[in-house]
């Protein structure tokens, strides 16, 4: 069975990620959305192994000794992490995973995967992002200044990935992520039993 491809995306806080990713799930086939382990308590309404994988912190650490985790962090008192095994799973039996994630996380995850697709999102402007931004409507003056700096900064780590796609439409970021992914495919490095089985046929 071909392996699947892991395929990270990336891209600072504005630039629409999140909305992209919901659309390349929605086009793709056999893909898997990666699931994040948390020590945080179920909010109402939300699944265990839906949302996330919600563990006890003794699980989390375990997880984290028996190296079970592509990337971790602390946020507020909780831990957060990649299951590794859990994409592992996916990946083995031939599906794709998508793993949405934020610059730190994703060089992590370059270092231990050096053969995942790793795509930065940007957004068409300074302007636009401070716009998207804003208009969220949860932001004070000064928690916007905070946001729209660590954005900048994340995108001059963007230059670390492999491919970059300029999200000025969702529809069209989408479809070039999808392209991305299939050119992946063709990639000699991954085709090798092609190539030997034709050799082997002369």
């Amino acid at each position: 069975m071909e392996r699947g491809l892991l395929i990270v995306v990336s891209g600072a806080s504005g630039t629409g990620k999140g909305t992209v990713c919901r659309k390349i799930l929605s086009d793709a086939q056999n893909m898997y959305y990666s699931i994040s382990a948390t020590t945080r308590p179920a909010r109402v309404g939300e699944t265990d192994g839906v949302e996330y994988f919600f563990v006890s912190v003794e699980e989390f650490q375990q997880w984290l000794a028996e190296g079970k985790f592509l990337e971790h962090a602390e946020v507020y008192g909780n831990f957060y992490g990649t299951p590794r095994h859990k994409i592992e799973e996916r990946l083995n039996h031939g599906e794709d995973v998508l793993l949405e994630i934020d610059t730190q996380g994703a060089l992590s995850v370059m270092e231990k995967c050096p053969d995942g697709v790793y795509i930065f999102l940007l957004p068409p402007s300074l302007e636009e992002l401070q716009a998207r931004i804003k208009n969220r409507g949860t932001e004070s003056p000064e928690t916007f200044a905070r946001r729209f700096q660590s954005a900048t900064n994340e995108i001059e780590i963007g230059k670390k990935y492999q491919y970059v796609v300029v999200n000025d439409s969702v529809d069209a970021a989408a479809e070039k992520i999808l392209a991305i992914i299939s050119a992946e495919r063709c990639r000699v490095s991954r085709n090798k039993q092609i190539f030997e089985k034709l050799v082997k046929e002369r």
